[in-house]
């Protein structure tokens, strides 16, 4: 199963790196993409990277999982005590854990998982129908 776990591992690099571009590059674009397409393609980054993880299991299962891991990222934003903003203010805790919560930040990041989880099922479903070529068909017709 490894050429599924490196399509996948190259989604998860792509959405990483359009994400940072979209940081980087934010003087260049458009204000509505910076405001929205880094946490959009964050949750797709994680949605991959489940899919990485648990490329044999159910799709829904690295589905619900992307969604409850950054649900739950941004409502543990709801906790501020001292030590863990001090690891907010981090640079790996801040692209991890974030900053303060943001109820537009789950939409952003249903609008990531979604669109995500759906070019996968299609993708999956695509391969799978696909026959292999040099494969024997399934059926052979004998003539007796």
């Amino acid at each position: 199963m490894l050429k599924p776990t490196i399509y996948y591992a190259a989604a998860f690099l792509l959405a990483m790196a359009l994400g940072f571009s979209s940081r980087y590059f934010a003087s260049q674009l458009p204000s509505f993409v910076v405001a929205h397409f880094g946490d959009i393609l964050w949750a797709s980054m994680v949605y991959f990277g489940f899919r990485m993880l648990q490329v044999r299991r159910p799709l829904l299962l690295s589905l619900a999982c992307s969604a409850a891991f950054s649900y739950g990222i941004e409502f543990s934003q709801l906790y501020q005590a001292d030590w863990i903003r001090n690891v907010r203010h981090t640079t790996l805790g801040g692209l991890v854990l974030g900053q303060g919560f943001s109820g537009i930040d789950l939409v952003r990041y249903s609008i990531g998982i979604l669109p995500s989880y759906a070019i996968d099922y299609f993708v999956c479903k695509r391969v799978k129908a696909k026959p292999k070529i040099g494969s024997a068909p399934e059926k052979r017709l004998h003539s007796s």
